[in-house]
């Protein structure tokens, strides 16, 4: 019995001795999350003073420590909120979830900078950091879920960020380019939507009308209407209005060295639309319903009298007077 003591002394001796070797304890601080420190270095990225962390954020960054950075950035902006250091370091935030490729979290880091921080010197240059970041997904870059799971870009979501980058600055250097892209992103969709990007364009033609981009707008919102009228070929709406867009193009910009191309494509939807009516006519014609097939022939003149259509149109419309009997 009397061997217990010296037992129990001789593992508190064994215990004291190797404390250095037990495991790296897991510590979680409010905003910075959990994270393993070694021992004898708990803490010693840690300052007392918002000034000195966020030295220790920007001494890290420039060496591409970015893991040790982001930590001493998030930690400065948590601690004090309201230094004249906290919009710094949530900028460095920003800047290294977008050096290790976390583009979402990004963006939503240089959000809460300009939302938090309005007044930030370089707030042209986190608007235009967001842009180049929307504008990677726009070009096929995959998201990443969870951190590290990637999966593939969505536009829905894509036209959310251009959207946030306008509601920044509506008439900011950028903006026009972001309305414009928002067309483009519904363009790209997996099942296009013309008519969604249609709008866009429109948006943007009207909102910068004096600017380039209102000009390449214009255009572009003919592009699409002609796009929409390719896939629904009987709508003769949506072929008028790409005609239409195409003219006001043409009457606007007169000297754009893309009019001789809007002229041929309203000439080939004139062509498109004459075919349909004539197409059209034919159907009443074969059912014996001649005022209808009479209406249709004399839309193809209307619409384009010198197309292919067009003799033939006044040879039917002269045999079907010949008949004496309209029904």
């Amino acid at each position: 019995m009397k061997q217990w003591p010296l037992r129990f002394w001789m593992a508190g001796i064994f215990l004291l001795a190797f404390t250095q070797r037990s495991p790296a304890p897991l510590i979680y601080s409010p905003g910075e999350g959990w994270r393993y420190e070694q021992y004898g270095t708990t803490g010693s990225w840690t300052r007392t003073r918002a000034k000195d962390q966020l030295d220790v954020a920007q001494q890290a960054y420039d060496h591409k420590d970015f893991g040790l950075a982001l930590k001493a950035s998030r930690r400065t902006v948590n601690q004090w909120p309201f230094s004249d250091y906290a919009p710094r370091a949530q900028y460095l935030t920003a800047r290294c979830l977008e050096a290790e490729k976390q583009d979402e979290k990004a963006f939503k880091a240089y959000q809460k900078l300009i939302t938090q921080y309005p007044k930030v010197e370089n707030y042209d240059e986190v608007v235009q950091r967001q842009f180049e970041i929307a504008n990677r997904f726009l070009g096929g870059q995959w998201r990443k879920k969870l951190t590290y799971l990637p999966i593939p870009p969505s536009m829905d979501e894509t036209i959310k960020l251009y959207d946030q980058i306008i509601q920044n600055g509506p008439y900011s250097k950028i903006a026009p380019q972001a309305q414009m892209n928002i067309g483009a992103a519904h363009e790209k969709k997996f099942a296009q939507d013309y008519a969604a990007a249609a709008k866009a364009y429109e948006k943007a033609a009207d909102r910068y009308a004096d600017e380039k981009a209102g000009v390449d707008a214009l255009y572009k919102v003919g592009e699409t209407y002609n796009k929409q009228a390719k896939r629904a070929e009987y709508d003769q709406s949506i072929a008028a209005q790409a005609i239409g867009t195409y003219t006001d193009f043409m009457t606007l910009h007169p000297a754009d060295p893309r009019v001789p191309e809007a002229q041929k494509t309203i000439d080939t939807l004139k062509t498109d639309q004459a075919r349909g009516s004539y197409d059209i006519a034919k159907y009443y014609e074969k059912n014996h319903r001649w005022q209808g097939a009479l209406i249709y022939y004399n839309e193809v003149l209307l619409k384009d009298p010198n197309s292919r259509f067009a003799d033939t149109a006044r040879q039917r419309i002269d045999s079907i007077k010949k008949r004496g009997s309209l029904q």
